[in-house]
């Protein structure tokens, strides 16, 4: 990104050797995008395929929110179902046994959460695009959704993806209840400025990462 590319030239890299060329994930995902998936899971078949209604997918597994912090985030998430009844839960749980155990207390037996294996690249992405808003911890997500038009909501105090940030493609929750449910609702409640996220571009790329970077490596070498 441009932002990365100051923050190299900062440091003294020379001019000449940096290149901003977007991050080949968006490539990926646009590719994986337009590739043909249908789910076994009927039940995520007729989400994706938006035969049953709106859904927010949920990511969230970092070591930091173990514990306390990750029974807030989903404490948080729930106060969004009920605020919008509409709206059912995508959740591939990761399989360590301690964010299991969590998800498991707050969010089991919910008759609009959905809780499932890990998911593959392929059917994760076919429920990115989808998804009507993503609620997520992963660095990869906030990079690849814009890109699918999906707004995110950032379930961590803090982001290393600043970029995504100014381009108004995500907006950080932090990880108390209050903090998450607020703005699970602020954008899922607010059609003007759910649209913003929507249409705000991917400063991550175009798509056209790959291309750049070899025909960089071309002239270079």
């Amino acid at each position: 990104t441009q932002h990365a590319a100051v923050c190299l030239l900062a440091e003294g890299v020379p001019d000449g050797d940096v290149y901003v060329t977007g991050n080949t994930v968006v490539d990926a995902v646009l590719e994986a995008a337009e590739m043909p998936y249908t789910f076994d899971d009927q039940r995520l078949e007729a989400l994706a395929s938006g035969r049953d209604g709106r859904f927010v997918l949920m990511t969230a597994h970092r070591r930091e929110s173990w514990g306390a912090q990750m029974e807030q985030v989903c404490l948080g998430v729930r106060d969004v179902l009920d605020t919008f009844p509409d709206i059912s839960l995508v959740f591939p749980v990761h399989r360590n046994p301690i964010v299991r155990e969590t998800v498991d207390a707050v969010l089991a037996g919910h008759p609009r959460v959905l809780l499932t294996e890990p998911l593959d690249y392929l059917p994760f992405v076919h429920l990115m695009k989808a998804a009507t808003l993503i609620m997520s911890d992963s660095g990869g997500v906030q990079e690849e959704a814009p890109s699918l038009g999906t707004p995110v909501v950032v379930l961590r105090e803090t982001t290393e993806r600043p970029e995504a940030l100014e381009a108004g493609a995500v907006r950080l929750a932090g990880v108390t209840r209050d903090g998450v449910a607020a703005a699970g609702r602020a954008v899922l409640g607010d059609p003007v400025a759910y649209q913003a996220m929507v249409e705000a571009p991917n400063p991550f790329g175009d798509g056209q990462a790959a291309r750049r970077i070899i025909e960089i490596l071309d002239v270079r070498l």
